[in-house]
């Protein structure tokens, strides 16, 4: 993952500048664990003054815009310059709105992209900093629970679910939920100082913030593992059951070589990472067995077994029994 390396043409001096763009049913969670840390990280203990930070809500217009728990916020600047700020945030929400933003929205995005002001897209703004085509050659980090979502979309765009943010030049993305707050530390951590982080962690109840290089709160189906790198290559499977991703791909994502990576799973996993890799699939496809009523063939295919046949041998000798029989035990 590559850092940004300018804050393009923002503000120069004075406090750290944010600008907030909400979509329509926005994640508050997401949103409001950002902007707290910014908020008590720009003064002493819990005072709130914006001494070291500044931020704006931005809108079209001031009309109230509802989260997705029903909370309403309302705008607090109209779209000034997007240059008076070092990052615009763009907080997503649910997936299932197809207007998340309007066209003057869209524009101001597309304005700043231009003057090449950092865009960051939170939980799924991600979506939407996609959709105007600006993360086109960004890494980008999504939840695993967005993941798939996001791939079908947006097949052309890099993107992986295993980290918890990522800054990539003039684009950032963060997972969402409590990786906003890390996120947002680590742009105190840049702009202000070590302490202000520390104040703001502090306050919020936070041990430490987590780095870009922290993995996503996620166990891997009943695959048990403590390293995270482990458990970062085991979500990548998870992730890629009918596109099997080479192993020399997975060792590189996680900074090691082929023989590095498969000496750490039998470390720990006393298995090779191929034989985990089909017990990850073989795990995907007992759970479509048992929760859905697709046909074998198309329940092979979906993780990746081009056979029915091959597909149901190893069904047997993992699980004790075929689909067939799995499926009409549970009935």
């Amino acid at each position: 993952m590559r850092s940004i390396k300018a804050v393009g043409d923002g503000p120069k001096h004075g406090p750290l500048k944010v600008g907030f763009v909400l979509a329509r049913s926005f994640t508050l969670s997401a949103f409001a664990l950002f902007v707290d840390t910014l908020r008590l990280a720009s003064d002493e203990a819990d005072r709130s003054g914006r001494v070291l930070a500044d931020w704006q809500v931005l809108g079209s217009t001031r009309h109230l815009i509802t989260s997705s728990c029903g909370v309403q916020i309302a705008p607090t600047s109209d779209f000034v310059d997007p240059k008076e700020f070092h990052y615009i945030v763009v907080v997503g929400g649910l997936l299932n709105s197809d207007t998340a933003i309007d066209t003057q929205t869209s524009d101001y995005l597309k304005k700043a992209a231009i003057q090449k002001v950092p865009l960051i897209g939170v939980c799924t703004g991600t979506f939407i900093l996609a959709h105007l085509g600006l993360m086109k050659s960004h890494q980008t980090c999504v939840s695993w629970l967005h993941y798939q979502a996001y791939r079908e979309r947006f097949p052309d765009n890099p993107v992986r679910s295993d980290r918890l943010f990522n800054l990539d030049r003039n684009r950032g993305s963060c997972a969402g939920g409590s990786s906003a707050a890390d996120m947002a530390a680590y742009l105190v951590r840049r702009h202000i100082s070590k302490d202000a982080e520390r104040n703001a962690l502090e306050v919020l109840q936070i041990e430490r913030a987590r780095s870009e290089f922290d993995i996503q709160t996620r166990k891997p189906l009943a695959i048990q593992c403590e390293d995270p790198r482990l458990k970062a290559v085991l979500i990548t499977m998870e992730s890629h059951i009918e596109d099997v991703v080479p192993m020399e791909e997975l060792a590189a994502s996680v900074g090691l070589s082929r023989r590095q990576l498969e000496r750490l799973f039998m470390e720990e996993m006393k298995a090779s990472p191929g034989a985990v890799y089909t017990r990850v699939r073989m795990e995907r496809a007992r759970q479509l067995v048992l929760q859905t009523q697709a046909p074998l063939i198309e329940i092979a295919l979906e993780v990746g077994f081009d056979s029915a046949s091959h597909f149901a041998r190893l069904f047997r000798r993992l699980f004790g029994q075929s689909p067939t029989e799995l499926r009409r035990a549970q009935a």
